[in-house]
């Protein structure tokens, strides 16, 4: 008997709770607080800054999600088996981390805290306060990701309701009551590149790199429901688009609602600041309270998947230490990290992202093409050797200035700058990146018609 014979009929209640679990395991607080913060920077070309925004936040989030179903992978290892066991394990080890207890989790509950307890914390009981609320936090959240029969339940069923029933008043409110108009002059990058800083304010999100790795949650929790197969992949290509769409309305609300609020505020530190500003501005001391709510549901989703699919991978790749020991690990590490501050772990993050960014988006974009030709580990290898220097030195380019303002690291910028086409704005690794896949895979094309053997007219 096959996997469909067995598969149960799909509904649109199933279809509906699938997508949730999607929603809720990659919107979090990077999703919540960058689109504002890029409204208020961008001002009249909000509208570019928001379709760049969607693309780095919610397409390459859908391509992760296709990467996955089209190559049928159980997991990232196995997506990125092409490029060799041991480079696909330390892409693995390098994607966790970083989605993980080294910025993405303890970022969700950093993000929470400033935002549902600091405003009513004392300044003196601040550290206390942090200590104890992260705690809860990550407390729950192994919890729940110790219970992977409820994970469907608890993420697709209630957090998600929640959580968009509540952004949904701050619209409604905030856009029939508009702070004023989105006609203020746009900060000097949105002036000229507003497409490009949005895309490259969406690498915050994390989205198109978490994908690659939550995808192992979201096939276990999928296949709890009978799902195997073809039906799989079908339930979870259109469950992946319905939850993307909603994620793209509610990231354009979000640019707008910040490039509105530039009318009577000024421009904020950072997204978390101005969302709660925003907030204040139309509830008062009960919009602080609902705010700390939205974004403490939102998050919660988030970190729940984010420690599941890191004790999965990690138990995968060191199959003698268990689930459960993983789990410990990534929430108490994200535990010590978070109590670090919300800003020293956005501060640090980008660098990061502009090294993790190019080669997970190369990996995607391999997974879709190439994945099932004959030399595609020729190609796999070739391409992501031609992306990771420009990456390397994007990532140098964006770091502190501790670090990127030393002497010879400006002389070697300044070069790559100079040299590659789109270095300047961040996105050097595009045109290397094409330069190694087009040939590699025109070199291997041109080997394979070599080898092929052209029948005589008697083998006719």
């Amino acid at each position: 008997m096959t996997d469909e014979q067995v598969t149960p009929r799909k509904s649109w209640g199933q279809l509906l709770v699938v997508s949730s679990l999607i929603f809720g395991m990659f919107f979090g607080s990077g999703n919540l607080i960058f689109p504002v913060h890029l409204g208020q920077l961008a001002g009249a070309h909000w509208w570019l800054a928001a379709i760049g925004f969607a693309i780095s936040g919610s397409l390459f989030p859908l391509l992760a999600i296709m990467a996955v179903v089209v190559t049928r992978s159980d997991g990232l290892l196995d997506l990125a088996r092409p490029l060799g066991r041991p480079v696909a394990a330390i892409f693995l080890i390098l994607v966790h981390l970083t989605i993980g207890p080294f910025f993405a989790t303890p970022r969700t509950a950093a993000t929470a805290y400033q935002m549902a307890l600091s405003p009513f914390m004392p300044q003196r009981w601040t550290t206390v306060g942090m200590l104890g609320f992260t705690g809860a936090f990550f407390i729950v959240t192994y919890l729940a990701a110790t219970h992977q029969g409820a994970l469907l339940k608890i993420v697709g069923k209630y957090l998600n309701v929640g959580f968009l029933a509540l952004l949904a008043l701050v619209f409604l409110v905030a856009f029939l009551r508009p702070m004023g108009s989105a006609t203020h002059t746009p900060t000097l990058t949105y002036q000229t590149h507003a497409m490009i800083g949005g895309v490259l304010e969406g690498y915050n999100t994390l989205d198109a790199v978490a994908l690659l790795a939550l995808s192992v949650t979201l096939i276990h929790a999928i296949r709890g429901l009978g799902y195997r197969g073809q039906a799989l992949t079908k339930l979870t290509a259109q469950a992946g688009i319905i939850s993307i769409s909603l994620e793209v309305l509610i990231y354009f609300g979000l640019v707008l609602l910040g490039a509105l609020s530039m009318s009577q505020l000024t421009l904020s530190a950072n997204g978390g600041v101005a969302l709660s500003q925003i907030v204040g501005y139309y509830f008062n001391n009960v919009g602080t309270l609902l705010l700390g709510v939205l974004v403490t549901l939102g998050v919660l989703t988030t970190a729940i998947g984010l420690v599941s699919s890191f004790a999965q991978d990690f138990h995968k790749l060191f199959p003698k230490v268990s689930y459960r020991f993983w789990l410990r690990v990534t929430t108490g590490l994200s535990f010590l990290v978070a109590n670090a501050g919300l800003n020293a772990i956005i501060t640090w993050s980008l660098p990061v992202l502009m090294l993790m960014y190019p080669l997970a988006l190369a990996l995607i974009f391999l997974s879709l093409t190439v994945a099932h030709q004959r030399h595609a580990a020729v190609i796999y290898r070739t391409t992501m050797a031609f992306t990771i220097l420009p990456a390397l030195l994007d990532m140098l380019n964006s770091a502190p200035a501790v670090i990127n303002e030393w002497g010879p690291i400006q002389t070697v910028l300044a070069g790559y700058h100079h040299l590659l086409p789109f270095a300047s704005l961040g996105l050097g690794w595009l045109v290397p990146a094409l330069v190694g896949f087009l040939g590699s895979w025109g070199w291997c094309t041109l080997r394979m018609r070599r080898h092929v053997v052209v029948p005589t007219n008697e083998e006719r």
